[in-house]
C-alpha cells in the first residue's frame, strides 16, 4: 500500500458531460478509491489512447447502471501501480498497462482503477507511448483470431495452410491482425490505402490490396483467392465487398457491425459463418501478447503523440480515419 498522503485528492480529468454529445472537457475530479476488499488497484496514468468512435458510445452503448459511472473516455492505459490489493500479482511501483472495463470510468485522468484481470506487466522494450499503444487492438486481434476465429496461437503452426483477409490493416487492430495471424503460419490478404501498401507489406502481409484501386467482389472472382476467415474493422462497404471473399464454410467476423446487415443481394456461398464480437478486456491474453512484443514478434503502431491538454486535437485526428495504427495521450509532455 503506498502512502496515502503522497495520492492527490483531486486529479485533472477529461469529461463528457452530455452522453448525446462528443463535446469533452478538461475539468477536476476527485480521485478514484479502489474498493475495499476487492481486486482494485489505483494506477497513476502515464500514457492513455481512445478508441474511434468511443464518444458515440455512451449513446448507443449506454452502461448498465448510467448512474454508477461518470463518462471518462479512454479505456487504454500504461502507468504505475499505486496501490495494490494485499493478494495482487502487481505490486505497488509496478509498471503496468492494461484495456480496462467500459462499465468503469476510464483512463483519461491522472489516476484509474485497473482490476487484477484486466492488467498485465507492460513490456520492458517499450516506452510509456507505445505501451498504451498495445492492449486494446492487440486483444481484439488475439480474440478475433484465435478465440472466434478458430485459429490456433501457436507460432507457425496454429493458422498453416489458411488464408486470413484483414480490412484497415494499417489501423490500430489491423496491424495486430496481420502480424499475429502471420505468426501463427497464416497466408495473410491486407486491405488498405495506397500510401500505406508497402506499410501493411511490412507487417507481414502476402499480398496487399489498395482499396481504392481495386473492388472486393471483382478481386474474389478468382476462386483461387478467396479466404478462409475475413476480419473486418471498418463495416459498411468495405464489409458488405468482404462477403464476396471467403470460401464455403469459411467465416466473416467484424469488431464494427454484424455482417449480416450488409451481406450483399445475390451471394450465393455455403456454411459461412459470420459474428460480430466487442472485445473483452483479458489480462492472461495480454501477458502472452506482452511475450510476443518482448521477443521482438510483434509490435504496436503509433500514429501520433499529444499531450493531455491537446484532447481535442487529438480526437480530431482518430477521427479523421487516416490515422496509421494508434492515438497516444501522453501527460509527461
Amino acid at each position: 500500500m503506498a502512502d496515502s498522503s503522497s495520492i492527490p485528492t483531486t486529479i485533472r480529468t477529461l469529461f463528457q458531460p452530455d452522453p448525446m454529445s462528443k463535446n469533452l472537457i478538461l475539468t477536476t475530479r476527485p480521485t478514484p478509491k479502489p474498493k475495499p476488499d476487492s481486486n482494485q488497484h489505483l494506477i497513476r496514468v502515464h500514457t492513455f489512447a481512445p478508441c474511434a468512435g468511443e464518444l458515440l458510445w455512451p449513446r448507443y452503448f449506454p452502461p448498465p447502471d448510467p448512474s454508477a459511472k461518470e463518462l471518462v473516455p479512454c479505456d487504454d492505459m500504461a502507468g504505475t501501480v499505486v496501490t495494490a490489493p494485499s493478494s495482487s500479482p502487481f505490486k505497488v511501483g509496478d509498471e503496468v498497462y492494461a484495456r480496462t472495463n467500459y462499465v468503469r470510468e476510464g483512463a483519461g485522468r491522472e489516476y484509474t482503477i485497473g482490476e487484477t484481470e484486466e492488467l498485465a506487466h507492460r513490456p520492458q522494450n517499450l516506452n510509456w507511448v507505445e505501451s498504451a499503444a498495445v492492449p486494446l487492438s492487440s486483444e481484439s486481434a488475439w480474440q478475433a483470431l484465435f478465440v472466434h476465429g478458430g485459429l490456433g496461437a501457436v507460432s507457425g503452426e496454429g493458422a498453416r495452410g489458411k488464408r486470413v483477409l484483414v480490412t484497415a490493416a494499417s489501423g490500430g487492430v489491423g496491424a495486430w491482425l496481420v502480424q499475429l495471424a502471420r505468426w501463427a503460419g497464416a497466408e495473410v490478404v491486407g486491405t488498405c490505402g495506397p500510401d500505406n501498401v508497402d506499410f501493411v507489406r511490412s507487417l507481414g502481409a502476402t499480398e496487399v490490396i489498395n482499396y481504392r484501386a481495386t473492388d472486393l467482389k471483382e478481386w474474389a472472382k478468382d476462386d483461387e483467392k478467396k479466404v478462409d476467415l475475413v476480419i473486418d474493422c471498418v463495416g459498411g462497404k468495405s464489409l458488405e465487398g468482404a462477403w464476396w471473399c471467403v470460401k464455403d464454410g469459411g467465416m466473416i467476423i467484424s469488431i464494427c457491425q454484424p455482417p449480416e446487415q450488409v451481406k450483399p443481394a445475390g451471394w450465393a456461398g455455403k456454411d459461412v459463418k459470420n459474428l460480430f464480437f466487442i472485445m473483452s478486456p483479458n489480462g492472461p491474453q495480454l501477458k502472452e501478447i506482452t511475450k510476443l512484443v518482448e521477443e521482438g514478434t510483434c509490435k504496436p503502431v503509433v500514429d501520433s503523440v499529444w499531450a493531455f491538454e491537446e484532447y481535442e486535437e487529438a480526437f480530431k485526428r482518430l477521427d479523421s480515419g487516416h490515422a496509421r495504427g494508434k492515438v497516444v495521450l501522453d501527460f509527461k509532455i
